[in-house]
């Protein structure tokens, strides 16, 4: 029984940097500097080559983002987002992650 208390104290202190608190204004300025050329101011790609981010889940794109930065996601376009992403934070990641998700999907369609 305290093996399992421990891998759970363990597991959560893993999953510490997707529980701060996020910021998504602050995550609207990282998406100015690192990734609006790509993936669009709102996170509705204008190529798509690059997967639109608005509307996404925050854990996934956290959690997908720290993959590219350490180098567990390869293959894709991990050539091209891994350096995009070494310099982040974590509180930069977490900010990014809420700015983004709080986005519709569809911010940039046209209207009919």
């Amino acid at each position: 029984m305290k093996v399992l208390k421990l891998l759970g104290c363990l597991a959560f202190l893993g999953t510490a940097p997707l529980l701060q608190a996020a910021d998504p204004a602050a995550g609207k300025q990282v998406a100015g500097r690192v990734c609006v050329a790509c993936h669009g101011a709102t996170g509705k790609s204008t190529n798509p080559m690059y997967p639109n981010l608005g509307g996404q889940s925050e854990a996934y794109l956290a959690s997908s983002i720290r993959a590219y930065k350490t180098g567990d996601r390869s293959g894709g376009m991990s050539a091209v987002m891994k350096p995009m992403v070494s310099g982040l934070s974590d509180a930069d990641i977490n900010n990014l992650a809420a700015y983004y998700a709080a986005q519709s999907p569809c911010a940039t369609l046209p209207a009919k």
